[in-house]
C-alpha cells in the first residue's frame, strides 16, 4: 500500500509539536494535587506555559507580559514629548514669517506702483493705506504675546495680508479645534476640518443636549439616549454607541489619553499646552466643555482618567504623533491589567485577541489561542466540564490524574528495585501466574494447549494425527486472589500541609484507589481523611481535598473507629488499615467531641490504643507508614505494633507510593497449597 504525503513551507503558525491534552492535564495535576483546586491549578498552568510534545516551551501569559512591559519601556525610553509644543511652536513661527513676508512684499508692490504712476493720485493713496495697514500688522504682530495660547488667541482675529499663512492659521486652528475636541469625542477630528459656524452650533447643541442628559441622569431621571442619537447620531462615525453608558465609556477612554498626555508634560509644558488646546474655541463651546469635564470628574475620579508617563528619549514628536503614543501606551495598560486578572482568575476569555495582536503582535496572539485551545481539549475530551461559571475535573479527568501518580510509582519501583522481596504464591485462581504444571486428576480444564502439543510431539515425534496421552497435559498456574478490604487513612494535619507531606500522602492515595480500581476490582478501599475529626472521602472528591490549615489535631482514634464501622460490613474478606501519618495522636473523642492536646496527653494516647485493641480483636492488620521518625510518633507505633501485630514503615515522601504500593500487592497474594 502506498502512501503519499504533502509538505508545505513553514509560515510559524503551524503548530507540530503543540502539547496535547492529556499533556496539560498531566500539568494541571500537581498544581491540583497539591492545593486541591482546580481554578488555581489552571490559572498556574496557564501563568508559566507549559511543554509542547518535543519538550519546546509554550509560552504562557508570564512571558507575554513581560514582552508587553519591555515594549512600553522601549517607547519610553524612545521618544520625548518636549518637542510636541516646540512643533507648534515652529508651525506658527512659520505662519507669523510667511505674513511678515508677504507684508513687506506687498508694501514694496505698493511702493513701486506708486512710484511708476507719480500722477495718479490713487496710487498714491494706496501705498499710503498699505504702508498704515502694514505698519499696525507689523506692529501688532510685534505685540502678540510670548505664550502660543495667546498668540493663537490674538491671531483668530486678525485680518492676515498672506492668504498662505491664513490658510496655514486655520489649518493650526482647525487642528487645535479637533484636538480639543478629539479629547472627549474619538473620530471627531475629521468632521471638524473647514466647518461653518452653522455646523459649530451643531456641535454646541450636541454638547448641550449630552449635558443635558448627564444631570438629568444626577437627579435620577432616565435620559432620552436614543432621542439624542436620532439628532446627533452622525458626529459617532459608523459605529455610534448603543447606550449612554457605553458613550460615557468611549469619553473617558477619550479623557484618560489627553489626560495622560499632560500629566507626561512639565507643569510649564501642560500649563501652556492646556491653555492652547482652549484658545482655539469660542467661549460657548468652552463651557460646555468643561461643564462635560465636571460631569465626567464626578463619575470617572481624575486619577483614574489618566497615568503620567516618564518619557526620557531622543526622538521627537509632534502633538498628534503623542496623542497617539498616548492611546498606544494606554492600550498596552489595558492589556497588562487584562493579563493580570487572567493571571489571578485563569479565566482567558477577558483577554482581547485582537487587542493582542494590535500590541505584541501575531506570534503573542497564536500564544493566546494555543492556551485557550488548551482549555477546549481538555473539555472536548471530557476531563473538565463546566457547572455555571465554574469548571470542574470529570470522573475521567480524575481516573487520568490516578493513573499517572500510579505510573509515577511504578517508574520509581523500576528505578530502585524495592520490590524484590515479592514472593508470589501460586495455586488455582483467577490471575494466571506465566508458569504451568502437569495435569492432575481434579484439576479443571484450563489446559495450556501449546505446551501439551510440545510434550505429545516430543514423544511421538512429528506424525499427524497428534496423539495425546494424559501425562502430556499442562494446565496453567493462576494466582488465588482473595478480597480485600482496606482503609487507608491519610493524615490532613497542619504540620502535614507545613512540612510538604501531603501532596505526597494524597498522591499515594490516588495512586492506590487506581490500582485496586483497574488490577484488584474485587477489592474494596475506603479512604479516610483525618485531623481533629476523621470524615471518609469519596474516591471522586479525593483530588481535591487538602490538609486542614485551621484547625490542630491529629485525631487518629476517630479514624479507627469509623475504619472499623466501615469494615465491619464486608464479612470473610482479609481486613487491613493503613496509616499514613507524620506525627503521633493530638486529639480523640471526648463526648463525641474532639478534645485537642500538645504535647499528646497521656489519654488520647489510651484512647487511641484502646480502638487499636479493638481492631486486633476484629481481625483488621494495621500498617503504619511513618513520614517523621521523632521519639514520639516512633514510640506510639511501636506499641501498636505490639497490640495489633501489625508492621511499621519509616520512609520519606518521595518514597512513600513505593513502600504503600509494594506492600499492598505484596500482602495481596497468598498460595493455595492444591
Amino acid at each position: 500500500m502506498l502512501s503519499f504525503y504533502r509538505y508545505a513551507r513553514w509560515d510559524g503558525t503551524q503548530e507540530v509539536f503543540a502539547p496535547d491534552e492529556e499533556q496539560a492535564l498531566d500539568e494541571v495535576a500537581e498544581d491540583y494535587l497539591a492545593h486541591g483546586d482546580l481554578r488555581r491549578a489552571l490559572r498556574d498552568l496557564f501563568t508559566r506555559g507549559m511543554r509542547g510534545s518535543r519538550g519546546q516551551h509554550l509560552e504562557g501569559l508570564r512571558d507575554l507580559l513581560e514582552r508587553l512591559r519591555r515594549l512600553r519601556q522601549e517607547r519610553l525610553q524612545r521618544y520625548n514629548l518636549d518637542s510636541v509644543l516646540e512643533d507648534l511652536r515652529k508651525r506658527l513661527d512659520h505662519i507669523l514669517e510667511t505674513e511678515r513676508k508677504a507684508i513687506d512684499e506687498r508694501v514694496a508692490e505698493a511702493t513701486q506702483k506708486a512710484e511708476q504712476q507719480k500722477d495718479d493720485p490713487l496710487a498714491q493713496r494706496m501705498r499710503d493705506l498699505v504702508h498704515t495697514r502694514a505698519q499696525k500688522s507689523k506692529e501688532f504682530l510685534d505685540s502678540l504675546p510670548k505664550s502660543l495660547a495667546g498668540a493663537v488667541r490674538q491671531l483668530s482675529s486678525y485680518d492676515f495680508f498672506s492668504p498662505e499663512a491664513q490658510r496655514e492659521f486655520q489649518e493650526l486652528l482647525d487642528m487645535l479645534r479637533g484636538r480639543m475636541m478629539e479629547n472627549f469625542f474619538q473620530g471627531l477630528r475629521q468632521a471638524l476640518q473647514g466647518m461653518t459656524p452653522e455646523q459649530w452650533r451643531e456641535i454646541r447643541e450636541m454638547l448641550h443636549a449630552l449635558n443635558q442628559m448627564l444631570r438629568q441622569r444626577a437627579r435620577g431621571q432616565e435620559p432620552d439616549f436614543q432621542g439624542f442619537l436620532q439628532r446627533f447620531g452622525h458626529f459617532f462615525g459608523p459605529n455610534p454607541p448603543r447606550t449612554l453608558d457605553e458613550l460615557l465609556e468611549r469619553l473617558a477612554q477619550q479623557m484618560a489619553m489627553a489626560q495622560s498626555l499632560l500629566e507626561s508634560l512639565s507643569p510649564a509644558q501642560r500649563q501652556e499646552l492646556d491653555e492652547l488646546l482652549r484658545s482655539a474655541l469660542d467661549e460657548a463651546t468652552m463651557r460646555e466643555l468643561a461643564e462635560l469635564a465636571s460631569h465626567m470628574n464626578t463619575l470617572f475620579p481624575p486619577d483614574e482618567l489618566g497615568r503620567r508617563y516618564p518619557f526620557t528619549g531622543d526622538e521627537e514628536l509632534d502633538l498628534d504623533q503623542a496623542m497617539e503614543m498616548m492611546r498606544h501606551l494606554q492600550s498596552m495598560d489595558d492589556l497588562e491589567e487584562k493579563i493580570q486578572e487572567a493571571m489571578r482568575t485563569g479565566d482567558l476569555e477577558g483577554i482581547d485577541l485582537d487587542k493582542v495582536e494590535e500590541v505584541l503582535g501575531p506570534h503573542a496572539r497564536r500564544i493566546l489561542e494555543a492556551l485557550q485551545r488548551i482549555l477546549r481539549r481538555l473539555e472536548e475530551e471530557g476531563y473538565l466540564q463546566r457547572k455555571g461559571k465554574r469548571l470542574e475535573l470529570t470522573p475521567k479527568g480524575i481516573r487520568r490524574i490516578g493513573q499517572k501518580a500510579l505510573k509515577e510509582v511504578f517508574v520509581h519501583l523500576k528505578k530502585d528495585r524495592l520490590g524484590g522481596h515479592l514472593v508470589v504464591q501460586k495455586g488455582v485462581g483467577q490471575d494466571l501466574s506465566g508458569s504451568t504444571r502437569p495435569y492432575q486428576f481434579g484439576d479443571g480444564l484450563d489446559i495450556d494447549l501449546g505446551k501439551s502439543i510440545l510434550n505429545a510431539l516430543r514423544r511421538t515425534g512429528p506424525v499427524l494425527p497428534v496423539r495425546f496421552r494424559v501425562e502430556d497435559f499442562e494446565v496453567n498456574e493462576r494466582e488465588h486472589l482473595t478480597q480485600a478490604v482496606t482503609c487507608l487513612l491519610l493524615d490532613q494535619s497542619r504540620s502535614m500541609g507545613l512540612f510538604g507531606s501531603f501532596q505526597a500522602a494524597k498522591k499515594v492515595a490516588l495512586a492506590l484507589s487506581t490500582l485496586i480500581r483497574t488490577q484488584f476490582p474485587r477489592d474494596v478501599l475506603y479512604l479516610i481523611g483525618f485531623s481533629d475529626y476523621a470524615m471518609e472521602i469519596r474516591p471522586e472528591d479525593l483530588a481535591q481535598v487538602t490538609w486542614n490549615a485551621w484547625v490542630s489535631g491529629t485525631n487518629l482514634q476517630h479514624a479507627l473507629m469509623l475504619s472499623r464501622k466501615l469494615i465491619a460490613r464486608h464479612k470473610g474478606a482479609n481486613r487491613q488499615i493503613l496509616v499514613i501519618t507524620d506525627g503521633e495522636p493530638t486529639a480523640h473523642l471526648e463526648g463525641g467531641r474532639a478534645w485537642f492536646s500538645y504535647p499528646p496527653s497521656w489519654r488520647t494516647i489510651q484512647e487511641t490504643l484502646r480502638e487499636v485493641k479493638r481492631c486486633t480483636q476484629e481481625g483488621i492488620i494495621i500498617n503504619t507508614f511513618m513520614l517523621e521518625s521523632n521519639y514520639d510518633l516512633v514510640n506510639f507505633v511501636e506499641k501498636m505494633t505490639r497490640i495489633n501485630r501489625g508492621r511499621a514503615f519509616f520512609t520519606t515522601p518521595d518514597r512513600l507510593g513505593q513502600y504503600v504500593l509494594v506492600d499492598y500487592v505484596t500482602n495481596r497474594r497468598k498460595r493455595v497449597v492444591g
